[in-house]
């Protein structure tokens, strides 16, 4: 599955869903362990994945970012973006549920700016480096 893997700033890789098929079969591999994932409150964004353990709060404050720029909410209405932080051990799946979808037990949310993810658009253009994708997964 080619998952879409970026590298944020600390050097920590970031692993994200590019459909909701690729978000069923990223969430699964995470389900009940610690891994910090990100999924905006809006349905329509990657499942993002920290490859960490222990992110620092800037690591997950930048992996929101990158979650609200590729959402459709942001990508609709081009306001702020509403962002779910939760681990694996927080989701689950029931029968039913459409594919790319998952509950969430217990979960914080991070208002991400709309200044922010326009700020990371232009950097992107102007310093491809901001946040590099490395390769596809």
């Amino acid at each position: 599955m080619n998952f879409r893997e970026l590298k944020i700033k600390s050097g920590k890789n970031l692993l994200l869903g590019k459909n909701a098929e690729q978000n069923e079969k990223l969430a699964k591999q995470f389900i009940g362990k610690e891994n910090v994932i990100l999924h905006t409150a809006a349905p329509g964004s990657p499942f993002c994945i920290i490859d960490d353990l222990k992110p620092k709060k800037k690591d997950i404050k930048e992996a929101a970012l990158v979650c609200a720029k590729y959402s459709k909410d942001w990508r609709d209405n081009k306001s702020d973006v509403l962002v779910h932080i939760f681990n694996g051990k927080n989701i689950y799946k029931e029968k039913g549920m459409k594919t790319g979808t998952f509950g969430v037990k217990k979960f914080k949310v991070i208002k991400v700016k709309k200044n922010d993810i326009k700020k990371l658009e232009q950097n992107a253009k102007t310093k491809p480096d901001s946040v590099r994708k490395t390769r596809d997964k």
